[in-house]
């Protein structure tokens, strides 16, 4: 289940409701009986979707009737409720609300049409006494205000005892008719609206009824045509449902802005030719974990004056907080301080599960920086490079975003004495749902603990096994503390495997249930066994069958319920000390996945690593297309193959406007992008003086399944590119979360690092990394680098990184420093000169703690990769 889907199920509550019977109220209008109908599914025929509940048990449908039981004792009747979003309203219009409801023994119930969001703004009530027999209640009004997407909320709170509440026939009747929803796609030639890599692919896509190839021209920003070509001619494509022909203009090069393609008398949005386009991207996309902090106060000197705000949930009026959390009722008998961390999407919620693979991501776009060759060893992910607070404190910046949630995470682990002692709970959140918008420091909920699961645990044991190796250079008491944290949950995990999250606890956040943790025990063993180097964490992940098995997923290589591929990943980029044949093992399955992306994105008209069907569009389906080029792009890192780069780059093409709906998917970047997504911080859409979502912000995207009311009412029979709408109130398709930033920001920092996308040069150099000796706390390396091209090398710079914490403690025939994990070797003035074929050689001794020394994977010779043996 994503961030979003919980949605249908959030308002799940407990009364039960019965709409039947007869009170009329005294007419206000004249409502002819042909009039249209507005409310869906008030017969309750197709089950209970879209209606949702909250305060009230599951919703049911019994003998034809929606039904649920409502506790007593709540103090307000509006504490519990059932309704229905997304009810088209206009001003004038003449209405007809009735509904059939009983309640047993018996309550008060109100009836209202409401806008969904602050001040609530009653359009129409109806109050019914409702008995144990179905009654029929009716009114007509006057509609006072336009609002194509108010809320109908029946109020079933208040009573002393708990009832069971049904209704029936909910009817409301007037207004006009639903028009077909048209959405405004500009220009019929698809493009990235942001630009191309000038080495690159370059494509676009254009929709057009003609069969024949049709000519394009490339226009400079004074309109001089700077390239020509033919068309190719496509067919209907699958997943938007358009005739459309694709243009290849990639061999154009020329760096610039405000280029515009024109094909059958249509001109694209502007765009650029740079190398340095994603730089900011990079930046933007990892800005938006700052602004999903809680328990702090957001800088808008930072990200802009818009977005600064108190801390939230830290207990300061109307905040309960989060520093001091109680239990649900019957988890424990405990409370924890669980203050930090980031809002998981567009709630108030926090979320182990969805956090793990968020943080992972982040520390793992680090992570590559070791080991990729275009990464530049990481300075652009350096201290001062981003807008966050602990910026100049000599930690990578995006190590202390990363660490925001570490600290969270670590919160949520079950202390010692306690039943289930060292698991991680599943999640926090308030007790039940809150309209939009509302800032985190205006949230007046009570927030709960929910209890603990196998699968949070193991998402703790494994990015806090990240942490203790990728903090140990930086700050050692951490990283213990992260190591110590991950071996206790591993253990908890093996001691309880079959904990599961409960799929119906999705009152006042998403459940995230998981009943299938094997891919999290696989995940877990790999990066414990990263970091520690024990055989027992070995033993584990080799005996797992997701080993062996194909873990990389056509509709999504990974996500929060499926990670195997994160282990799979992590095993064929960081160094570690498998026999060679495995590793290429591994590393051969990484690169058969990327081909079959790569076969996919050959195969589809807008150019993305996605099956066109309909079940390959889901919720947060953003994040998959993602997560399925960070597989193209670690395939690259790995082999060098430019074919592997050029498919990753194209990706983000569909990300930032060459789609069925010519939207760029980034807040921000793009000539027509989303900017209205589906947030409870963000919400200008509904409050004007709320900020839309920060640049930066990615939307989850076309969901086929339509999965919430407000989409359902304006897109059904949608194709697949189609199923979206940037509108606040459609939260399966255009809500933000933290995992699918994540992995904007990983493959924003790819695309960042490619700089032009020039072809990619045969090494000239070639290096032996040797370690003589060894001992339990240091080690011995000698390192010979030999020049194979064909001019000397006049001075030289030798760097690589290690994997944890090893230190160089000594050196010889060479000057050696070291900043974090990352070493760097320059000649001594006599043996500066590498002659070709010839070979300089220079040692060092070094200290470490108990975990494992192996040799670095890349080493570059001033700047570039040299091949290892």
């Amino acid at each position: 289940m994503t961030p979003s889907r919980r949605r249908l199920t959030a308002f799940a509550a407990a009364t039960t409701l019965v709409l039947t019977g007869a009170a009329a109220s005294p007419a206000l209008a004249e409502v002819p009986p042909d009039a249209p109908e507005q409310i869906r599914n008030g017969d309750f025929s197709a089950g209970t979707s879209p209606w949702f509940s909250y305060g009230t048990g599951d919703l049911g449908v019994v003998d034809g009737r929606l039904c649920t039981t409502v506790p007593g004792g709540l103090a307000n009747p509006w504490d519990a409720g059932i309704g229905q979003d997304a009810v088209p309203l206009i001003a004038g219009a003449e209405y007809e609300l009735s509904f059939d409801i009983s309640a047993t023994p018996g309550a008060a119930v109100t009836a209202v049409l409401q806008l969904g969001s602050a001040p609530y703004t009653t359009y129409a009530s109806v109050n019914a006494n409702a008995t144990g027999t179905a009654q029929h209640f009716a009114k007509t009004f006057t509609a006072s205000d336009d609002n194509p997407a108010a809320q109908v909320i029946f109020q079933v709170g208040g009573s002393a005892q708990a009832q069971t509440v049904c209704l029936d026939n909910v009817s409301l009747r007037g207004g006009e008719p639903a028009q077909p929803y048209e959405p405004d796609t500009g220009p019929r030639v698809r493009v990235n609206q942001v630009g191309y890599l000038p080495g690159g692919p370059k494509n676009a896509t254009v929709v057009t009824d003609a069969t024949d190839p049709l000519p394009w021209q490339l226009k400079s920003a004074s309109g001089k045509v700077v390239a020509s070509g033919q068309a190719t001619p496509r067919g209907v494509d699958a997943a938007s449902g358009q005739h459309v022909q694709t243009v290849d203009f990639s061999s154009f090069r020329t760096p610039g802005t405000g280029y515009t393609l024109v094909v059958d008398g249509e001109t694209s949005h502007p765009f650029d030719l740079s190398g340095t386009l994603y730089d900011r991207l990079r930046a933007d996309s990892l800005q938006f974990f700052y602004a999903q902090r809680s328990g702090t106060p957001i800088d808008g000197d930072l990200i802009g004056a818009e977005y600064a705000r108190p801390a939230g949930h830290l207990g300061v009026a109307p905040n309960q907080g989060d520093t001091n959390v109680p239990c649900q009722q019957g988890v424990c008998d405990y409370s924890l301080d669980v203050r930090g961390g980031w809002y998981d999407a567009g709630d108030h919620g926090k979320y182990v599960v969805n956090g793990g693979i968020a943080t992972y991501q982040l520390l793992n776009a680090f992570e590559r920086t070791k080991t990729a060759e275009t990464a530049a060893g990481g300075t652009a992910l350096g201290d001062s490079t981003l807008r966050v607070p602990e910026r100049g404190n000599n930690v990578p910046d995006i190590l202390d975003e990363a660490r925001w949630e570490l600290e969270f995470l670590l919160r949520m682990q079950v202390p010692a004495g306690q039943p289930l002692a060292g698991m991680a709970h599943h999640k926090i959140h308030d007790r039940n749902w809150t309209g939009l918008p509302l800032a985190p420091q205006d949230d007046p909920q009570p927030r709960e603990l929910h209890p603990p699961s196998t699968a949070a645990t193991l998402n703790l044991a494994a990015v806090a096994a990240q942490c203790a190796r990728l903090f140990a250079p930086y700050d050692a008491a951490f990283a213990a503390r992260c190591g110590t944290a991950a071996k206790t949950a591993y253990a908890a995990a093996k001691a309880h495997p079959e904990v599961y999250a409960s799929p119906t606890d999705g009152n006042g956040g998403g459940a995230y249930d998981d009943t299938n943790v094997t891919d999290e025990f696989y995940w877990a063993a790999v990066e414990l066994w990263l970091t520690t180097g024990e055989q027992a964490y070995l033993t584990d992940l080799t005996a797992s069958p997701l080993h062996t098995a194909d873990v990389f997923e056509a509709g999504g290589a990974f996500g929060w319920q499926s990670v195997a591929a994160l282990g799979r990943l992590d095993l064929a980029t960081v160094p570690n000390a498998l026999p060679a044949a495995e590793r290429a093992r591994i590393r051969a399955s990484v690169t058969a996945a990327a081909d079959r992306y790569l076969a996919t994105l050959r195969g589809q008209a807008y150019g993305l690593p996605l099956p066109g069907d309909a079940n390959s569009y889901v919720w947060g389906g953003n994040g998959n297309i993602i997560n399925n080029a960070v597989v193209l792009a670690t395939a690259f890192d790995l082999t060098r193959d430019a074919k592997y780069r050029d498919g990753a780059v194209q990706t983000a093409d569909y990300l930032l406007g060459r789609n069925a709906l010519n939207i760029s998917y980034v807040t921000g970047w793009g000539e027509h992008a989303a900017q209205n997504q589906h947030s409870r911080l963000f919400g200008h859409q509904l409050d004007p003086n709320m900020p839309h979502p920060p640049a930066g912000s990615l939307a989850g995207g076309a969901n086929a399944a339509l999965q919430d009311p407000f989409v359902a009412n304006l897109l059904a029979g949608c194709e697949p590119m189609f199923c979206y709408i940037d509108d606040i109130n459609s939260y399966s398709t255009n809500e933000v979360a933290i995992n699918w930033n994540s992995a904007l920001a990983w493959l924003a920092s790819f695309l960042a690092d490619q700089r032009d996308a020039a072809a990619v040069p045969a090494p000239t150099c070639a290096v032996t990394y040797t370690t003589h000796g060894s001992w339990p706390d240091g080690f011995n390396t000698q390192v010979t680098v030999r020049n194979t091209g064909k001019t000397a090398v006049n001075g030289w710079n030798v760097r690589w990184a290690f994997t944890g914490d090893q230190h160089v403690n000594s050196y010889w025939s060479a000057q050696v420093s070291q900043s974090g994990a990352t070493v760097t070797a320059t000649n001594e003035s006599w043996n500066a000169k590498i002659a070709p074929g010839a070979e300089v050689t220079f040692g060092l001794i070094g200290s470490t703690g108990k975990g494992p020394n192996p040799n670095p994977t890349l080493i570059t010779l001033n700047g570039q990769a040299c091949a290892l043996s």
